[in-house]
Parts: C-alpha cells; sequence; structure tokens
C-alpha cells in the first residue's frame, strides 16, 4: 500500500501560492474512537495535492475521500472540491513518463457499504504515480483496462513491471507488454 513517505516524495506542490491562505486546510480534526472529544492533526499539503491528482485521474470527489481514508485523513468531499477548484490554474497536466520499471497493485476499498477495487501504478524510478482507478469488479478485465489506459498515458514499450501474480501475466500478455514481467509472490 502506498505510504505518506511515498506521498511526500512524489508531490511538489507544498509552494503554491493558492495553499497559503488557506485557514482551515493545516489542520484537520479526527474523533478518537475511545472519546467523543476532537483532536487537531497537521493535515500537510502533500496530501492535499495527492488528492488533487487523484480526482485528475478520474476519481470521483467521494472516491478521493475513502482513498484518503485509507491514510488516515479525514475530509469531506466538498473540501477536496475546494482544493481541485483552487490549484485548477496553478498545477499543469500530469507529466507523462517512459518508465523503466512500474508497480502495479490494487486493494480492496468499501466505499458507501460496497465493495470496489482500486488499481495504482507508481514508476519506480521517479515515485510518479503514473494513475490510479476505481473499479466496482475484480479479475483480468478491469486490470487490463486500467494498464490498457496507462498505455495511452505513458510509454510503457520498455517498461518492468512488478507485479503480485494475480493474473497480471495474462493481462500483460493481451496488452503485447508482457516483456521484462517481474512476479513477485505478495501476502
Amino acid at each position: 500500500m502506498l505510504s505518506p513517505e511515498l506521498l511526500r516524495e512524489t508531490l511538489d506542490m507544498a509552494n503554491l501560492e493558492c495553499w497559503e491562505r488557506e485557514r482551515t486546510a493545516t489542520l484537520t480534526r479526527r474523533y478518537t474512537p475511545r472519546s467523543h472529544t476532537r483532536n487537531l492533526r497537521f493535515l500537510g499539503t502533500p496530501v492535499r495535492a495527492f488528492a488533487v491528482r487523484l480526482h485528475a485521474t478520474g476519481c470521483s470527489l467521494r472516491e478521493t475521500q475513502a482513498v484518503l481514508r485509507l491514510f488516515g485523513v479525514q475530509r469531506s468531499h466538498q473540501a477536496i472540491f475546494q482544493w481541485v477548484h483552487r490549484v485548477a490554474d496553478s498545477v499543469l497536466d500530469p507529466p507523462e513518463a517512459q518508465p523503466k520499471r512500474v508497480a502495479v497493485d490494487e486493494t480492496a476499498v468499501k466505499i458507501n457499504g460496497e465493495w470496489s477495487w482500486l488499481y495504482a501504478a507508481i514508476n519506480l524510478g521517479t515515485k510518479l504515480i503514473l494513475g490510479v482507478d476505481l473499479f466496482g469488479t475484480h479479475g483480468t478485465d478491469p486490470a487490463a483496462a486500467f494498464l490498457h489506459g496507462l498505455s495511452e498515458k505513458h510509454d510503457l514499450s520498455e517498461a518492468v513491471f512488478l507485479v503480485d501474480g494475480f493474473g497480471y501475466q495474462t493481462v500483460l500478455a493481451r496488452l503485447e507488454l508482457s516483456i521484462g514481467v517481474i512476479i513477485q509472490t505478495g501476502t
């Protein structure tokens, strides 16, 4: 799973002028499970930038909110909406990449009582998030759709894929990306 340290390395939007006057975004309120008191916790710019990038890759505001919850960040979809529109004119489009090594993984997430599968791909050389997508089903078809979308955005012709063996070998062969596949058994 992605970690907050990886997010800090991946995102370089900390000095955007549009964040400077945001009064409430530097703190987030989180209820502790044992009490009804509020704890204030720092919500850094890398988390906001990650949320904006997630939304830019096609995740809805509520899907982005669910992904942030995986990291322990509790923000409303309205706050994420404000972040997205605040930086809309300040941020360039995500860069295209020619990655050498790509890590691809999926994880199950529960959104509004329904199970969905979040697929993510990261360029291991630059720690750039190549793509994130959410699917309602799990299997080779969503994996193929995700990797096909990646191949349209980025040049993956010479990439080595690090996968967990879930069925990506079939998918990569279907997309003619099977050369140099490294299968890593996961837990």
